[in-house]
C-alpha cells in the first residue's frame, strides 16, 4: 500500500508553540536515532486524550481502512498474526501458522480468546472474516488475489488453500486482512455496524465506548480481555481530531496526552519544546522522484547522474528540519523485519545514491548520455519539502551541464500524476513520498515490473520480472532476503526511481506520559495498551 503524506511549512507552527524560530534548528540527520519503543510506563493513567488528523467516516475497516480509522482500531481489533514494535511478525489470535506445503496454509487458532460481547472467537468467525475482507470493494480484497479457498477443518482450525505460493499472506495477517470480527453482530449491525452509536465486534484489549460524530471517539479498557498477560495502564483514550495549528496547541498546552505524526512540520515545531517529548521510529517511508519517460529521464545515465549529484544531506536538512536521513533504496529500514544484517549489509554496498554529491562521477555519465540540452523539467505543488526537493534537482543538475525548471501545480491535481498519463507527460521528475504497510520489502518492488502502473520511465527487465514472482512465491526467509537484495540491486543501478530520504514515524507525547510504540506498528499494534503514567 501507499499513501502520500502532504508536508506543510514551519514557520506557522513555530509561532503556535510560542517559541522563537530557533527551537526549529535541524538536528544533524546522521545522528536521528530511531527506537522502536518509548520508555516503559511505570503507573496508571485514568484517561489520556489522542489526537488525529481527521474524523474517520467509518470504523468499518473493510469499507475505510484509512490511517486515523486504523489508529483507533489497533487497540480494538485484534488479527491472526501481530505486528511487533521491532517490526517483527508473530502469531496472535492464530496460536500457529503452519505451511505444510507452499501453498497450504494452517491456522490453529486459541481456544482462549473472547470477543468483547464475552462469546468465544471460532473457527467459524475467522473463516466468516477473511471471506468478508476478499469480497469485492472490501478495503483488503487485494490481499486475497492468490487464495482459492479458506475453509474450516476443524474445531479450532481454519485452512487457507492458495493458488500459488504467497510470501506475504503471513503479513498479510498482520494487517487488515487478518482482523477477525464478531459475525453475530457485524450482521445484527448490518450497515449499521462501524456508525457512531454502535458496539465493536472485536477481541481487543480496547472496547469502543462512544462516537460522537463532530467531537470525539472514546474507547476504554476491556477488563474482560483474554490474554492476562496484557496489562493496560490506561482506562480510557478519547480522540480527538485538529488541523495541523491546533494539533501542536493540544499537545503544548496539555490538552492532549499525544499524536501519531503524519507530517514533518509538526514533529520540527515540538522537538525542542520542553512541554512534550518526540521519538524517531522505524518507517517504510521514504522521500522520492518519480521519472517519466517524458524526455532525458528516460536515459537511466542521466537518472544515474541525477542522483549522484543531488545533495541528500541538505534535502533532509532543509526540506525535514533534519527529521529525515539519507536514503539509498525506495523503502525504509522499517521493512527488514528478517534477515536485518543481510538487508544492512547489502544496503551499505549500495554506491548510487551518495550522502553529498559526488558531482565528477556524476559528469563523466552526462557526457557519455551526449550532453542533452532538454531541460528537465521538476514537479512540486508549492509544499515545502517537495520545493525544496525541486530546487535540489535544479541546482544540481546545473552543477553536471544539465538544465532543469520547476513546474507548480496545485496541491489538489498532484495526485493526477497517478492517475492521468497526459497530466504525467507535462514533467520528468515527480517527488513524492511512499510507505509499505507491511514490513518485507518484496512488497514494494513490484513497482519495477514491466508495465506497473507506477513505473513511468518504461524500465523492462524479464530478468527482474521473474525474480520478482520468485521471490514472492520463496517462504523461506533467508533464500527470499537475497532475491529481494538482487531486485535492489537492479532497481537501484537503473535508478528505476531516485530514492532521496527516509521519513520515520513519529509520535509525540506529554511529559507524564510513555509507553506506546514510536515504529510504523501503531496502524495494527495496539499501542494504547503500553500507554501509562512516567515514573
Amino acid at each position: 500500500m501507499k499513501k502520500t503524506l502532504a508536508l506543510i511549512g514551519l514557520a506557522g507552527l513555530t509561532a503556535a508553540c510560542g517559541g522563537p524560530a530557533a527551537t526549529t534548528k535541524a538536528p544533524d540527520p546522521a545522528k536521528l536515532t530511531l527506537v522502536d519503543r518509548t520508555a516503559k510506563a511505570a503507573g496508571p493513567l485514568d484517561s489520556a486524550v489522542w489526537m488525529l488528523d481527521e474524523e474517520p467516516g467509518t470504523l468499518d475497516l473493510d469499507a475505510d481502512g484509512g490511517t486515523d480509522n486504523r489508529t483507533i482500531l489497533a487497540n480494538v481489533c485484534e488479527r491472526l498474526m501481530q505486528t511487533q514494535p521491532d517490526m517483527t511478525v508473530k502469531p496472535w489470535l492464530a496460536e500457529k501458522a503452519q505451511q505444510p506445503d507452499p501453498k497450504t496454509m494452517v491456522l490453529t487458532l486459541r481456544q482462549d480468546a473472547t470477543f468483547h460481547d464475552g462469546s468465544p472467537v471460532t473457527a467459524d468467525d475467522v473463516v466468516w472474516s477473511l471471506k468478508r475482507h476478499a469480497g469485492d470493494g472490501m478495503d483488503e480484497s487485494d490481499e486475497f488475489e492468490d487464495v482459492a479457498s479458506i475453509t474450516k477443518t476443524g474445531d479450532h482450525q481454519v485452512t487457507i488453500a492458495l493458488k500459488k505460493p504467497n510470501a506475504l499472506f503471513v503479513q498479510a495477517l498482520a494487517g487488515g486482512a487478518g482482523i477477525v470480527l464478531n459475525k453475530e453482530v457485524v450482521e445484527k449491525l448490518g450497515k449499521e455496524y462501524g456508525t457512531p452509536g454502535h458496539e465493536d465486534a472485536c477481541s481487543g484489549p480496547y472496547r469502543l465506548k462512544e462516537w460522537t460524530s463532530g467531537s470525539r471517539i472514546t474507547i476504554e479498557r476491556y477488563d474482560a480481555y483474554w490474554n492476562k498477560d496484557v496489562k493496560p495502564l490506561t482506562k480510557s483514550v478519547t480522540f480527538r481530531w485538529a488541523d495541523e495549528t491546533a494539533l501542536v496547541n493540544s499537545l503544548v498546552t496539555g490538552e492532549a496526552q499525544g499524536a501519531y505524526l503524519s507530517e514533518t512540520g509538526p514533529a520540527a515545531a515540538l522537538q525542542s519544546n520542553s512541554a512534550v517529548t518526540v521519538a524517531y521510529g522505524p518507517t517504510t517511508r521514504v522521500f522520492v522522484l518519480l521519472p517519466t519517460d517524458r524526455g532525458v529521464m528516460k536515459d537511466p545515465k542521466i537518472r544515474r547522474a541525477l542522483s549522484l549529484a543531488v545533495d541528500r544531506a541538505g534535502i533532509a536538512k532543509s526540506g525535514f528540519a533534519g527529521l529525515a536521513r539519507p536514503w539509498k533504496v525506495p523503502v525504509g529500514a522499517g521493512a527488514w523485519s528478517y534477515e536485518k544484517q543481510v538487508f544492512q549489509s547489502a544496503y551499505d554496498q549500495l554506491q548510487g545514491a551518495p550522502e553529498s554529491p559526488r558531482l565528477e562521477e556524476a559528469k563523466k555519465l552526462v557526457q557519455e548520455a551526449g550532453s542533452p540540452k532538454e531541460p528537465i523539467i521538476v514537479a512540486t505543488n508549492g509544499e515545502q519539502a517537495r520545493t525544496v526537493i525541486a530546487n535540489a534537482v535544479v541546482d544540481a543538475a546545473k552543477k553536471i551541464g544539465l538544465a532543469a525548471q520547476i513546474k507548480t501545480v496545485p496541491a489538489s491535481e498532484f495526485g493526477s500524476f497517478y492517475t492521468d498519463e497526459s497530466v504525467r507527460a507535462q514533467v520528468d521528475l515527480v517527488p513524492d513520498d511512499w510507505y509499505i504497510t507491511k514490513s518485507d520489502p518484496i512488497g514494494f518492488y513490484d513497482n519495477g515490473l514491466t508495465g506497473s502502473s507506477n513505473n513511468w520511465v518504461g524500465f523492462s527487465s524479464p530478468d527482474y520480472d521473474k525474480l520478482v514472482a520468485k521471490a514472492l512465491e520463496t517462504t523461506d526467509p533467508a533464500a527470499r532476503a537475497k532475491d529481494v537484495i538482487e531486485l535492489q540491486r537492479l532497481f537501484t543501478a537503473d535508478m528505476v526511481w531516485i530514492s532521496l530520504v527516509e521519513v520515520p514515524n513519529v509520535v509525540v507525547l506529554g511529559n507524564k506520559v510513555t509507553g506506546p510504540p514510536a515504529s510504523q506498528v501503531h496502524m495494527g499494534y495496539p499501542w494504547a495498551a503500553d500507554l501509562g503514567a512516567k515514573g
